[in-house]
């Protein structure tokens, strides 16, 4: 079933053409905005939005990199998920790295934990990675992210 009545959003008024969603709102709720635009006392017809599931429709921004340790032969990231996890989340995290080269190859590390290890790395050379984020949602389908810029740091010397 679903509630058929309009709420407001604090929103009625405002100049912005953007609103922020209340935070009651559920993310697996299906939601319809009734907009219209006012000019004194014009006021246009209201129009509908298409349905908005905060689930399936949002983008994922990147993961932010919290700091990074290196040691001789490893990189140490600690990251953070784009948004606040709920309880029951399935978070994935895909490392992608790379040693700064013109003949780089990618490799490829995943897990759920926060902390990512790089290792078996040749010491004092610039490696690089970049970070992205899964979201498996109720559907059984994944929200993919969007890639973090990469960054590069050398390992240390022993």
């Amino acid at each position: 079933g679903f509630f058929q009545e309009w709420s407001g959003m604090g929103c009625a008024g405002s100049p912005q053409p953007q609103c922020r969603f209340p935070p009651e709102l559920r993310r697996r709720w299906t939601v319809v905005l009734r907009v219209r635009a006012e000019l004194g006392a014009l006021a246009s017809p209201w129009v509908l939005t298409p349905p908005f599931v905060a689930e399936m429709n949002t983008t994922l921004g990147p993961p932010r990199v919290n700091s990074v340790s290196s040691s001789p032969d490893s990189l140490l990231l600690s990251i953070s998920p784009p948004f606040t996890p709920e309880p029951g989340d399935l978070v994935q995290y895909h490392v992608s790295y790379w040693e700064n080269t013109t003949s780089a190859i990618k490799q490829k590390l995943s897990g759920s934990k926060t902390l990512f290890q790089i290792g078996n790395l040749k010491e004092s050379t610039l490696y690089c990675f970049s970070v992205q984020v899964q979201l498996k949602v109720y559907s059984g389908h994944f929200l993919q992210g969007q890639q973090s810029v990469p960054e590069c740091h050398r390992t240390a010397l022993s």
